[in-house]
């Protein structure tokens, strides 16, 4: 699925460029050209947003487990 974020990037006093968004929270990307800090950006993002989803995977797993566990211990 793809997903269009919005990127700040900034040009850099000692050169080079840094990309962040307040879309995906810690996307941070710093490259020597445009192209490739948006380049690194997007497997950044990728990364953060399929650990995301993992948490949240992991996290509604632990809610299933946690009341299959309390209702064991209903009479």
């Amino acid at each position: 699925m793809e997903r269009l974020l919005r990127l700040h990037v900034e040009a850099l006093d000692e050169g080079g460029y840094l990309a962040t968004s307040d879309e995906v929270q810690g996307l941070v990307a710093q490259g020597q050209t445009v192209q490739e800090t948006l380049q690194i950006a997007e497997v950044v993002a990728r990364r953060l947003l399929e650990a995301q989803a993992k948490r949240s995977q992991n996290y509604g797993d632990s809610l299933l487990n946690s009341r299959s566990e309390l209702s064991k211990l209903s009479p």
